[in-house]
């Protein structure tokens, strides 16, 4: 979220005309920064960047303070990202189904699967991906994309799950791509199978970032902010920093179809945690 706070910032802040701030507040998988600005003012002074731990932490933490479709106003989807199946050059396999057939001539967890952290959309992936096919992996989690690229890059783990962290290691040769996580192939990654390519049916899950305020805010500044946005995203150089740096397939959607992808995701990933009994401790 830094980094595509950082791309759009002096954009925003000379259409606006106004001073663009950004304040990262970690904690809880972005839940402790959504909810300062759920409980902030609706006066379009705070705006909020969030991802998609926004749709996996309802099912996870029930007590965060606040809820998304009460408490906030969707602005925009900016774009999804490929979540990637990766494994260390190092290592032996080249394709997802030769993993799956080692995992089913080995004992159960022999094979590691590392994530970027307990309760993530990657760690909801893989128990999706066991429950489908019957296998135990080792489930590694990490604290976040980039302890997580640093392990696959340096040999630390079998199988590594992430999104736009893992970019600049594809590229370079130091682990390579089995899967992707969505329905359909990204158009950064085009040659890498889905996982519904290779018959584990039923899984679409991207990583994404997009905008949203406190609820209340008045009309007029969402759609100010929005349409400012829209124009700093559609600039040659920023839409080449987030499409071709960070890896995102831009949207930059209507805030009720905004809105309808929060509420969707919320629900999957609900009924994926429920079906297969992830939970945070």
């Amino acid at each position: 979220m830094d980094a595509v706070a950082r791309v759009v910032q002096p954009g925003l802040q000379a259409a606006l005309g106004v001073p663009v701030v950004v304040e990262n507040r970690a904690g809880a998988g972005g839940t402790l920064g959504t909810a300062s600005v759920a409980r902030s003012a609706p006066d379009g002074q705070t705006f909020v960047l969030v991802f998609d731990s926004h749709v996996t932490n309802p099912a996870l933490m029930p007590n965060r303070g606040f809820d998304s479709a009460r408490d906030l106003a969707p602005i925009t989807l900016i774009g999804t990202t490929a979540m990637l199946i990766v494994t260390p050059a190092a290592r032996r396999w080249q394709t997802l189904p030769e993993v799956f057939e080692a995992a089913r001539q080995e004992e159960p967890e022999a094979i590691s699967c590392a994530t970027n952290g307990n309760g993530t959309m990657t760690h909801l992936v893989l128990a999706q991906i066991q429950g489908i096919t019957g296998l135990r992996f080792l489930h590694v989690p990490y604290g976040g994309g980039g302890p997580l690229a640093t392990a696959a890059a340096g040999n630390q783990t079998d199988l590594a799950m992430g999104a736009a962290a893992l970019s600049g290691h594809v590229a370079s040769g130091l682990v390579r791509p089995l899967a992707q996580t969505g329905a359909a192939r990204s158009g950064k990654y085009p040659d890498v199978p889905t996982l519904g390519d290779l018959g584990v049916a039923g899984i679409d899950a991207v990583s994404f970032t997009g905008m949203l305020a406190p609820a209340g805010t008045p009309g007029p500044i969402l759609q100010r902010v929005r349409e400012a946005l829209l124009g700093v995203v559609g600039t040659p150089a920023v839409q080449g920093r987030l499409s071709d740096g960070l890896g995102f397939d831009l949207v930059m959607s209507e805030p009720e179809v905004f809105g309808r992808f929060i509420e969707t995701q919320t629900a999957t990933w609900q009924r994926v945690a429920r079906e297969n009994n992830v939970r945070i401790e």
